[in-house]
């Protein structure tokens, strides 16, 4: 691990296992991303989440809600991913004031994250590819001649990814107060909003 923190940390890509599938990570730095873009073929206007080790990392880049804690006491760890407003804009391509918040469940993920920071966790695969669940040889067909990535050891579970959700915080009509559903994945859309009902 400790050659791929180097990696990641100097800008570049890694792959590393999450509960769901290898997720392609770099630093949420703007030539960082440039990299990840550019391997992962991505369009610059569809944003990537990041992983979190705990929801203390992610209140040093979004803010936090408490019902944001209890959600995520409430569904297994790593099923959710969750769009926050950003305490400072961010780099478009992580949604600028609106950034998707992931807290991993995976042990080697935690001990990655708590050592780099916070990392983008989009699928380590070519948009619109089917995902491997091996992190090495995710890693490896990611690889060409002029980029490099590196894996991380791991086999993920695979299955659905986590559901991204839209904290009513950041929904754009100020009416709004319901959480919003992006993404069906893990967790189903019927389930988040039972939770929700039952809150309010």
């Amino acid at each position: 691990m400790d050659e791929a923190i180097e990696w990641v940390l100097s800008g570049k890509c890694i792959v590393y296992p999450t509960s769901t599938l290898p997720a392609l990570g770099c630093i949420p730095d703007s030539r960082a991303l440039d990299e990840l873009f550019e391997i992962k073929s991505r369009p610059r206007d569809a944003p990537v989440s990041l992983g979190v080790a705990n929801l203390n990392q992610a209140s040093s880049i979004v803010e936090v809600p408490p019902g944001v804690h209890e959600i995520l006491e409430d569904f297994p760890e790593g099923s959710l991913t969750i769009v926050l407003n950003a305490r400072e804009e961010m780099d478009p391509r992580l949604g600028g004031q609106k950034v998707a918040i992931r807290v991993v469940s995976d042990l080697t993920a935690k001990e990655l994250l708590l050592r780099t920071g916070p990392l983008t966790a989009t699928s380590a695969n070519l948009s619109g590819e089917e995902a491997r669940l091996h992190c090495i040889a995710a890693a490896d067909s990611l690889c060409t001649s002029e980029k490099t990535v590196v894996g991380i050891d791991g086999i993920c579970q695979g299955g659905s990814p986590s559901t991204l959700i839209a904290w009513p915080t950041v929904c754009d009509s100020p009416e709004s107060r319901k959480i919003e559903v992006v993404r069906e994945g893990k967790i189903s859309s019927e389930e988040v909003f039972a939770w929700w009902k039952k809150r309010i």
